[in-house]
């Protein structure tokens, strides 16, 4: 009678304790020992393709023995420490991947505004020769009223 009511407390404790190895996030997977953050993401990417319904098939994974495989089914945790430390790394990457994307559209506006300033620039330089060209023109016909002039004054002389 004491062992079957052992055997039923161990029973639903295990399964309150479980974990859904097919929807738990990394840091969940990092509190059990023995599982890290390379074999967090390895889960994480079999699970993609592959149904995890208990602990033993967490086996089928490479990098993952029985000793791991029994901790996940028992429910030994790491020490705080590690988790913690993995959910800083966690936020140091998404923290340096919204850098990057600052960096990228940063990069970007930039770019935009040095095209848009030469296009302005190049019109202006357009503009300014065009200008310079019709004052050239006007000069060369006033030169040529001039000539004819001259011309003209020495004939009737």
């Amino acid at each position: 009678m004491i062992k079957k009511l052992l055997l039923l407390l161990t029973i639903t404790a295990v399964s309150l304790f479980a974990m859904n190895f097919q929807t738990a996030s990394k840091e969940d997977l990092m509190s059990i020992k023995g599982i890290g953050e390379k074999r967090a993401t390895a889960i994480i990417k079999y699970r993609k393709t592959h149904k995890l319904k208990s602990a033993a098939d967490l086996k089928a994974i490479p990098g993952i023995g029985d000793e791991i495989a029994d901790n996940a089914k028992k429910g030994i945790k790491n020490s705080e420490k590690k988790v913690t430390k993995a959910k800083k790394s966690t936020k140091k990457a998404v923290k340096a991947k919204k850098e990057k994307v600052a960096d990228k559209t940063k990069a970007k506006t930039t770019k935009k505004l040095k095209e848009t300033k030469a296009k302005k620039t190049k019109k202006t330089k357009k503009t300014a020769g065009d200008k310079t060209k019709r004052a050239e023109a006007k000069a060369k016909k006033k030169a040529k009223k001039s000539l004819k002039k001259a011309k003209a004054k020495k004939l009737k002389k």
